[in-house]
C-alpha cells in the first residue's frame, strides 16, 4: 500500500482518539454512577474503542517511512497501551474478575472477535533486533562450549567371546532355514490356489451376464457418487459456505504485499539513519550560526532585567537558583516587582514546609471524618485517575497542528523534514545555552552588588549567601552488591552453565490456539460463571505479561504487575505461554523451578548469591522473565518425605523480599506455573502472586480450531472423509497436549505418505485417545473452587451473592451504605 493509506490511517486513529479524549476529559466531570452493570458497559465500550485505535496505530507505525510521523505515532501508541491496561485493570477491579464478556459491546459496535484481538506490536523485536542477536549468539556459544566439554568419550569395540560368537551365528543361521521353509510353503500354496482357478473357468452364459451387471452397477454407482460429490462442492462454493480450489494456493496480490511491507521497514531503517545524522548536522550548524546571538541576547535581556529591579527596589535582586528554574523566571511576562515577590514567597513556603507537615498530620483524622458528608452526597462509581491521558492530549495536540493539515507533496519520499528539527533544536540550544549564561550573569551579578555595596561603603551582602542545599533527608540503605568485581558477561555465563539461564522456544502467543467465547455474556446474565476460553487467556497474558514488558514506558507508567501464576491441568499450555511471553518480547528466561534449583548453591549464602546473580542480570539485561515451574512446591504445607531432600521451599521467605525491590523500572516479571495448587499454602501464595490466571482445558470451538491446525501442521491433510466436528466434541476433556500427541502418533512418516490414497479419519484418533486419561468434570471444578477462595475469587464470590453492599460500606463512609450493610 502507498504512503498515503497509511496516513490516512494515522489520521482515522487521531479523529477516534480525539473524540475519546472529548468523552473523557469533559468541561463538567461527571458523576459517579451508582449501577454497576451500566458503569462496566462503559468501560467496556471505552476498552473496545481504544482496542481499535492501538491496532490502527501499530499498523500505522509498523509501515510509516517518515522518521519524525514515526516519532509523534510511537508517543500516541504507548498512551494508548497504557490506557488499555488501566482500563482493564478498572474492569478487573469492578467486575472482580481476570476475564470479562463483552459480546454485547462488540454486536453494538458491528464488530467481530478478532476486531478487539491485542495485537503484539512488532517494533518490540525489530528496534532491538542487533541486541538480540548479540545475545542469541552469546548464549548458542557457551551452549556449544558446554556440549564440546561435556561431550561423552567414543566407547571402544568391545571383542565377543567364543560363545557369544557361536550364539549370534546360531540364531542368524536359524532365522534363514525359517525363511526359506516359510518361501517353500508360499509356493505350494500358490500352485494349489492355481488349480482350485482352473476347475472354476468353466462358466455358463447366466454368470458370465451376471458378472458383467454387478460390474455396471459398482462403475455407474462410482461415476453417480464423484458427480453428486462434484455438485455439491459446486454448491457451496456458490452458496459461500467452501473455498474454491483455487484460493488455497497463495495469492499472488498477498504475496507482493508482503513484499512490500517488507520493503518499507527497509526504508524505515534508511530513513532513520538519515534523520540522525540530519540531527547532529543540523544541531552544530544552528549552535555555530545562532548560538552566539542568542548568547547575547539573553544577556542584554538579564542585565536590563537587573537595571530594572534596581530602579524599582532600590536593590540588585537575588539570582533565581536552577532548581527554580534559572533565568527562565526572569524572561516570564512579569513585572520586577512580581518577581521578587514571588521568590519571596517561595523562600517563605519552603521555610514553613516542615511545620505545616506536622500540623497536616495531626488533622488528618479530623478531616478524614469531616469529608465522611461530602463523600456521602457523591457515593457510587468513577473512573480512576489516568497516567496517560495527558500523554495522549499532547500527542493529538502534536497531529493536529504539525501533521493534520501538512502539505508533503515536494516529499514523496516521505524524508525527514529539516526544519522541523531546527524548530525542536532550537529550543535545546537554548536551554543549554541559558545554563551557561546563568553561570556567567550570577557571578556578574555578585561584582555589581560588591561594587555597588563598596560605593555605599557597607559589606556585601549577596556575597557571602549560600545556596540552598538539598533537603538531607534519610539516606536508603543501598544493597550490597556481592558481585561487584564481576562483569555482566562472566555473570551471564554462570547462569547459562548452572542451567538457570535457558534459550526459550521458538513459539509465538498466536501458536496459542483458541477459538472466542461466544456465549460468556450470555450465561453471566443466568448467574452461571463461565469457563474462559483459551481466546480470553491468550488476550490476558498479551495485557499483563507481553505489553508491559516489551515497552519500557508503559511497563513505568501502567499498573505494576510484578508476578503472575498460570494455574490449570497438566498439558494445557502453560510452560508454552511461558516460553512465547520470552519469544514476544525478546526477554531471558530464567528457570528457578524446584526441581531446577535441586542441589544448586547450597546453604544460605548460595541462595542469596544466586538470587543476587539472577536478578542482577534479570534488571541489567532486561526484559526477563523468572520462570517457577511447580511452583506449589514452594508453598507446600507440608513437604512430602521423597522430596524433602529437594528442599522446594528454599526460595519462600527471600521472593516476596525480592518482589518489594522491583520498581516501575525494573521489566523483570515472575511466572510461576502450577497444576496442582491445593498442596500450597493459599495465604503465602497470593502474597507472591498478584494475579491469577485460571488456565481450562479446551472448549469445543477451540478443540475443533486445533485439531485442524495440529493435522496440517504435522503434515496432514483435512478431507470431507475427516469429520472434525465429531472429533471436536468425542476429544471433550483432553488437553493440548493429549491432542499434540495423539496426531503425532498417528501421522507417522508411512502414514503421511499414504493420503493420497487412503486418507484421514476421524476413526483412526478414537484409540490412540482412549490410551490417555482425559481430565474429568471433577478437577476443573475443584480447580474452580480453589480459584474461588483466592481474593479476586472471593471478591467475586460476595457480589454474586449480594453482598456487594456490605463490602463498599466501610469504603464510602456514608450513613447510607452501613444501614443497607446493616439490613
Amino acid at each position: 500500500m502507498s504512503h498515503s493509506t497509511y496516513n490516512k490511517l494515522w489520521a482515522d486513529a487521531q479523529v477516534e482518539l480525539n473524540s475519546l479524549l472529548a468523552q473523557e476529559s469533559p468541561a463538567q466531570p461527571p458523576r459517579p454512577e451508582k449501577d454497576r452493570v451500566v458503569f462496566f458497559q462503559r468501560l467496556a465500550t471505552l476498552y473496545v474503542r481504544y482496542v481499535q485505535i492501538f491496532r490502527q496505530l501499530e499498523e500505522a507505525y509498523d509501515q510509516v517511512v517518515h522518521p519524525q510521523k514515526r516519532k509523534v505515532i510511537r508517543e500516541v501508541l504507548d498512551g494508548v497501551m497504557g490506557r488499555v491496561l488501566e482500563l482493564k485493570n478498572e474492569m478487573v477491579e469492578k467486575e472482580f474478575s481476570e476475564y470479562h464478556y463483552m459480546d454485547d459491546v462488540i454486536q453494538d459496535m458491528k464488530l467481530t472477535p478478532e476486531d478487539i484481538e491485542i495485537p503484539i506490536p512488532r517494533y518490540f523485536l525489530s528496534e532491538r533486533s542487533k541486541v538480540l542477536q548479540e545475545r542469541g549468539n552469546l548464549l548458542s556459544n557457551i551452549l556449544n562450549l558446554m556440549e564440546v566439554v561435556e561431550r561423552p568419550k567414543p566407547v571402544g569395540v568391545r571383542t565377543l567371546n567364543l560363545e557369544e560368537a557361536i550364539k549370534i551365528i546360531q540364531v542368524s543361521e536359524r532365522a534363514r532355514q525359517g525363511r526359506l521353509r516359510a518361501k517353500f510353503m508360499r509356493e505350494i500354496q500358490r500352485d494349489e490356489e492355481r488349480q482350485r482357478r482352473a476347475k472354476d473357468r468353466d462358466l455358463g452364459a447366466a454368470a458370465i451376464d451376471t458378472a458383467v451387471v454387478r460390474i455396471q452397477k459398482v462403475w455407474k454407482g462410482y461415476v453417480q457418487r464423484k458427480k453428486t460429490k462434484r455438485e455439491r462442492e459446486e454448491e457451496m462454493i456458490f452458496l459461500g459456505m467452501a473455498m474454491e480450489p483455487r484460493h488455497t494456493q497463495p495469492c499472488p496480490a498477498m504475496t507482493a504485499a508482503q513484499a512490500n511491507e517488507a520493503r518499507r521497514r527497509g526504508k524505515q531503517e534508511e530513513h532513520e539513519e538519515d534523520y540522525q545524522k540530519s540531527i547532529v548536522a543540523i544541531t552544530d550548524k544552528l549552535r555555530e550560526v545562532e548560538g552566539p546571538d542568542m548568547r547575547e541576547t539573553m544577556k542584554d535581556q538579564i542585565r536590563q532585567w537587573f537595571i530594572e529591579c534596581h530602579d524599582a527596589t532600590g536593590t540588585f535582586p537575588d539570582y533565581p537558583e536552577e532548581e527554580d528554574g534559572g533565568s527562565t523566571l526572569i524572561f516570564a511576562e512579569k513585572t520586577p516587582q512580581q518577581l521578587m515577590e514571588e521568590l519571596a514567597a517561595k523562600d517563605e513556603e519552603d521555610a514553613n514546609k516542615n511545620t505545616k507537615g506536622k500540623e497536616e498530620k495531626k488533622d488528618k483524622g479530623k478531616k478524614d471524618k469531616g469529608k465522611g458528608g461530602d463523600e456521602e452526597e457523591e457515593s457510587g462509581l468513577k473512573m480512576l485517575p489516568s497516567a496517560f491521558l495527558g500523554e495522549l492530549e499532547v500527542g493529538h495536540k502534536t497531529f493536529s497542528e504539525v501533521w493534520q493539515n501538512r502539505t508533503e507533496s515536494k516529499n514523496f519520499s516521505q524524508r525527514h523534514e529539516a526544519e522541523l528539527i531546527k524548530e525542536e533544536k532550537r529550543k535545546e540550544i537554548e536551554v543549554e545555552i541559558r545554563l551557561q549564561v546563568d553561570e556567567l550573569m550570577r557571578q556578574e551579578l555578585a561584582n555589581w552588588k560588591l561594587a555597588v555595596d563598596k560605593d555605599k561603603g557597607g559589606k556585601a551582602k549577596g556575597a557571602a549567601k549560600k545556596k540552598k542545599g538539598s533537603k538531607s533527608g534519610k539516606k536508603k540503605k543501598k544493597d550490597k552488591d556481592l558481585t561487584a568485581d564481576r562483569n555482566i558477561e562472566s555473570l551471564y555465563q554462570e547462569l547459562v552453565e548452572q542451567g538457570l539461564l535457558k534459550q526459550s522456544d521458538n513459539v509465538k502467543l498466536q501458536d496459542y490456539l483458541g477459538d472466542y467465547s461466544y456465549l460468556g455474556t450470555t450465561l453471566r446474565q443466568t448467574d452461571i460463571e463461565p469457563m474462559p476460553s483459551l481466546s480470553d487467556v491468550r488476550q490476558v497474558i498479551a495485557l499483563y505479561a507481553v505489553l508491559p514488558l516489551g515497552s519500557q514506558v508503559v511497563h513505568e507508567k501502567a499498573p505494576l504487575v510484578k508476578a503472575i501464576l498460570l494455574a490449570g491441568p497438566a498439558g494445557v499450555g502453560k510452560k508454552m505461554l511461558v516460553h512465547a511471553i520470552c519469544q514476544e518480547t525478546g526477554a531471558n528466561l530464567f528457570d528457578l523451578s524446584p526441581l531446577n534449583l535441586a542441589g544448586k548453591y547450597p546453604g544460605k549464602s548460595g541462595l542469596a548469591m544466586m538470587l543476587h546473580m539472577v536478578f542482577k542480570v534479570a534488571r541489567l539485561m532486561q526484559p526477563s522473565v523468572v520462570w517457577i515451574g511447580d511452583t506449589e512446591k514452594m508453598f507446600y504445607k507440608k513437604v512430602p518425605k521423597e522430596e524433602k531432600e529437594l528442599d522446594p521451599k528454599r526460595l519462600k521467605k527471600d521472593l516476596p523480599k525480592i518482589l518489594k525491590s522491583i520498581k516501575g523500572e525494573d521489566r523483570v516479571l515472575v511466572v510461576g506455573t502450577t497444576h496442582d495448587p491445593f498442596n500450597a499454602d493459599l495465604k503465602s501464595l497470593c502474597k507472591v502472586y498478584s494475579k491469577i490466571i485460571l488456565i481450562p482445558r479446551p472448549d469445543y470451538a477451540s478443540r475443533y480450531v486445533m485439531w485442524r491446525q495440529l493435522i496440517k501442521e504435522n503434515g496432514g491433510q483435512v478431507t470431507a472423509a475427516l469429520d472434525l466436528s465429531s472429533l471436536a466434541k468425542i476429544s471433550d476433556g483432553y488437553t493440548q497436549g493429549h491432542m499434540v500427541q495423539v496426531v503425532r502418533s498417528i501421522l507417522t512418516e508411512r502414514r503421511v505418505q499414504q493420503l493420497a490414497k487412503r486418507p484421514l479419519s476421524a476413526a483412526e484418533f478414537v484409540a490412540p485417545l482412549a490410551k490417555i486419561d482425559p481430565v474429568f468434570q471433577d478437577e476443573e471444578e475443584a480447580l474452580k473452587n480453589w480459584y474461588a477462595k483466592t481474593p479476586l475469587g472471593k471478591k467475586r464470590a460476595k457480589a454474586a451473592s449480594g453482598m456487594e453492599g456490605e463490602e463498599e460500606a466501610p469504603t464510602k463512609g456514608g450513613k447510607d451504605a452501613k444501614k443497607k450493610g446493616k439490613k
